[in-house]
């Protein structure tokens, strides 16, 4: 759910993770839903793109529309100095209706690209200055209800969206929901880099009906780093995980899944697996009622995976990976 507007940012030291420090805030005026790091290109500063939505013209700083997102500055030699740099809009013409800001946004620095989930609309972004993105490209989708995360492929010549439909909470995994709402939506990107367009090229959606006691829907995920080949595993609440190749774009489809059964027979719970994440030879999934679970995947075409090590992941700051050197930053 979104944060309160008003509420800051917070910067910690962690150089001692058994005892993070606290070292400065800074205050935006809608709060923060989800804040990605983006590396600076000097080496002397990095960047957090801020996400917030649900403004509101009850607060008297975060009133609609919102259509913008926030740009912190943070001087890595002096990280107390933090500042907001800038709230660029996004949509200056107005978004999607019940666009109000993004959800959240994925940066790919080796390749000076972001995409943005914002809700109504799904948004390329050149970043070659990351203190300042520029917009690129807009798309919306019918039959998308709420443009949640996304997701580049390696190369950085395709990316996928995910459709978070009725916020996580509702049983849209069956036939009634049908097989285009509550997926994933991929897009190639063409035209060049001076003017990329998202060219649409199919849904996926988990291919197997869920209980209308089962709240499932498409969720957090990551590329299983296969070089040369795109793959991706997610989670899908009390749909468990999916393994799925999308190789060809136009006809993903799912090649291992991990599921459970329902919390309860008889009543809708809210549980199963919020985020599933490929790292160093595992799946590492997030389930909301039942802890972690740790999965091993043992299909030959991911052995190649287990020769990329990453130094650290996260999805949001998307690495770029080769095999047999370290990854991450």
């Amino acid at each position: 759910m979104p944060r309160r507007p008003g509420r800051r940012v917070g910067i910690f030291d962690i150089s001692d993770k058994a005892n993070p420090q606290y070292v400065s805030a800074v205050r935006t005026d809608c709060g923060s839903h989800t804040n990605t790091l983006v590396p600076g290109k000097d080496g002397e500063h990095e960047y957090v793109y801020v996400s917030s939505y649900s403004p509101s013209e009850r607060f008297p700083n975060c009133k609609p529309p919102h259509d913008k997102i926030s740009v912190i500055e943070i001087p890595v030699d002096e990280p107390s100095e933090a500042r907001l740099l800038d709230t660029p809009v996004l949509f200056p013409e107005g978004g999607n209706t019940g666009t109000s800001g993004c959800h959240d946004i994925t940066v790919y620095a080796e390749r000076d690209v972001a995409a943005g989930a914002c809700m109504g609309d799904g948004v390329l972004m050149d970043i070659s200055d990351p203190a300042a993105p520029v917009v690129t490209e807009v798309v919306q989708d019918e039959n998308f209800a709420f443009w949640h995360s996304a997701t580049f492929t390696n190369n950085g010549k395709t990316v996928l969206f995910t459709d978070e439909l009725g916020g996580g909470g509702g049983a849209t995994c069956n036939e009634e929901i049908g097989p285009e709402r509550g997926a994933n939506a991929i897009y190639g990107i063409g035209g060049g880099k001076n003017s990329p367009e998202l060219e649409f090229e199919g849904y996926f959606k988990l291919p197997r009906h869920q209980a209308d006691t089962e709240n499932c829907v498409a969720h957090n995920g990551s590329l299983i780093p296969v070089p040369g080949r795109d793959y991706f595993v997610q989670a899908w609440y009390q749909g468990g995980v999916s393994v799925i190749d999308f190789n060809d774009p136009s006809a993903p489809r799912e090649i291992g899944h991990f599921d459970r059964d329902p919390i309860s027979e008889d009543n809708l719970v809210l549980g199963g697996s919020w985020s599933a994440y490929y790292y160093n030879g595992y799946v590492y999934s997030s389930d909301i009622t039942r802890g972690l679970d740790v999965l091993k995947l043992e299909d030959p075409r991911f052995r190649v995976a287990e020769q990329v090590q990453m130094d650290e992941f996260n999805p949001q700051s998307q690495p770029e990976y080769r095999p047999g050197r370290g990854n991450g930053r």
